[in-house]
C-alpha cells in the first residue's frame, strides 16, 4: 500500500513539474513577443522624432531664407 501511495506521488508531482516547465515557456514566449514588440515600438518613435526635428530644421531654414531676402 505504501508503494501504491508514494507512485501516485510521485506521478503527480511529476505532473506538476511537465506543467511549471510548460508554463515557464509559456510566458518566456509572451516576454519575448512583448520584447519584440517593444524594440519595433522604439524605432517607430525614433523615425517619427527624426522626421520631427527634420521638419523643424526644414522650417528654420525656410524662416532664416526668407528674412535675408
Amino acid at each position: 500500500m505504501k508503494r501504491f501511495v508514494v507512485a501516485l506521488a510521485m506521478i503527480a508531482l511529476g505532473g506538476c513539474g511537465i506543467e511549471s516547465a510548460s508554463t515557464a515557456a509559456t510566458v518566456a514566449a509572451m516576454k519575448k513577443r512583448e520584447l519584440e514588440e517593444g524594440k519595433k515600438t522604439q524605432e517607430r518613435m525614433k523615425q517619427q522624432i527624426d522626421q520631427a526635428m527634420e521638419q523643424a530644421q526644414q522650417r528654420a531654414q525656410h524662416a532664416e531664407d526668407a528674412g535675408a531676402k
